[in-house]
């Protein structure tokens, strides 16, 4: 009869071997722990410079000469007035959905965009409002209202995405709040290198709805935080723990350490 084969002793991995992937698992985990917090107090100051700029009285709209050269950190959402003109027949639909600065805004639509000409012949794009689609489908055909004084705030065009639709001048239908783009498609010609975020006048028939904006921003950057730092306190309580003890079974496996057996 053969000999029955001894089986391979069971290898345990030591504690030492997964020091390095833990501690690097640690420090990922304190450093999104850390950037929540660094996000929180970016959004805490972002939240008070809207609401200062927001709730501040209203200030001339800059000369058109100052254009090129304004600082978006330092202009976006000041309040502004000024005399213009729309021209309503060239107005574009940005589709719409619910907006953080426009709680008032419910459903889907569009924002109506216009570009509005200054007494000085220069153009400043502005977003009169919100509108439902099938008010908005009919705006065209309103008559121009003339030389308006307008209240707003200043925003800069947003930025399109991977996942966002490509627009269809056919249909006049637009998916991004970016003025210059859809000015050079429309042929409004040179304009402000911002718009507008139309607070008042509301029109007559109240569409489009224009509305003050409010900064409505969201902040849960302490319990992103929180989450994060809780994962690597944990990870560093289970991994002393399996280490202690793995380091216990390794001494007690060793040949110096077997109990001596009795005659």
């Amino acid at each position: 009869m053969s000999a029955p084969t001894s089986a391979k002793p069971e290898r345990r991995r030591s504690w030492r071997s997964l020091l390095i992937p833990a501690v690097l698992a640690f420090a990922v985990l304190v450093g999104l722990g850390t950037w929540q917090i660094q996000r929180k107090a970016w959004k805490e100051q972002l939240i008070a410079t809207l609401t200062e700029r927001l709730q501040a009285p209203s200030v001339p709209l800059p000369a058109a000469a100052t254009w090129p050269t304004l600082d978006q950190a330092s202009n976006e959402y000041r309040r502004v007035t000024f005399e213009a003109e729309f021209e309503t027949a060239k107005e574009a639909l940005v589709f719409a959905t619910a907006s953080a600065f426009r709680p008032d805004v419910k459903g889907q639509g569009f924002w109506i965009f216009a570009p509005a000409r200054l007494p000085d012949g220069s153009v400043v794009v502005v977003n009169r409002g919100f509108a439902p689609a099938a008010e908005a489908m009919t705006l065209p055909d309103r008559a121009n209202p003339g030389i308006v004084a307008i209240t707003g705030a200043i925003r800069w065009p947003e930025a399109s995405h991977w996942f966002t639709p490509k627009p269809n001048p056919a249909e006049n239908m637009w998916f991004v709040r970016d003025p210059v783009s859809i000015a050079a498609a429309k042929g409004w010609g040179a304009i402000a290198p911002f718009y507008v975020e139309q607070e008042s006048p509301v029109p007559p028939g109240g569409w489009p709805q224009p509305g003050k904006l409010v900064p409505s921003l969201t902040d849960n950057h302490l319990q992103y935080a929180v989450t994060w730092f809780g994962l690597a306190l944990v990870l560093a309580v289970v991994f002393i723990v399996w280490a202690v003890k793995s380091g216990r079974e390794t001494r007690r496996k060793r040949p110096g350490n077997a109990p001596s057996s009795s005659l």
